[in-house]
């Protein structure tokens, strides 16, 4: 536990001060914090070393007393048949209400969290990093529909990520936490 916690430490310390949008991508105009509240489940990502091997991934947002988000990422490891889980915070990175937000699960640095796409009506988000090394696909259900994430991968792609690297998520016969 202790291993992947250094590991998600040195690399969102790698990302300190990495809050920009990747160039080719576009965030949404409007991104309202309170609706997008709540749990969400990892659809698929671009593989990093601090979700590495993990299925069963969400993300649960809440509101913080200081207006910023609480983040709290969780995911099972069935290599070690345990939950691992990081809380964090994110503040709106920006104009507005637009789509961008900085996250930090170790003090004071601060990696992108870029909402390219979200439509919360059918429960879907793409979410870029700082850079076409970090991308997610995030949904209200354990589930897309298929032309849905087609769609998500379309935009990805168009936006210069390579999609063919994405992992999908197993989301089915989740253990208990």
């Amino acid at each position: 536990m202790r291993y992947r916690i250094s590991l998600l430490l040195v690399a969102i310390t790698g990302l300190a001060g990495c809050t920009a949008v990747p160039r080719g991508v576009t965030v949404v105009e409007q991104l309202p914090l309170q609706p997008y509240l709540g749990r969400w489940y990892e659809i698929a990502r671009l593989d990093h070393s601090f979700e590495r091997g993990l299925s069963c991934v969400t993300a649960d947002y809440s509101l913080r007393d200081d207006g910023g988000v609480r983040v709290i990422n969780r995911g099972y490891d069935p290599e070690a048949a345990k939950w691992r889980e990081v809380e964090g915070k994110a503040y709106r990175n920006g104009e507005g209400e637009e789509g961008r937000l900085k996250v930090s699960f170790f003090g004071p640095f601060y990696g992108a969290y870029n909402v390219m796409a979200v439509d919360l009506q059918q429960g879907y988000s793409l979410v870029a990093g700082p850079d076409h090394d970090y991308l997610w696909i995030l949904a209200r259900q354990p589930s897309l529909p298929a032309d849905t994430y087609q769609q998500l991968l379309q935009r990805a792609a168009a936006a210069g990520f390579v999609t063919d690297d994405l992992i999908r998520v197993e989301q089915q016969a989740c253990p208990q936490p």
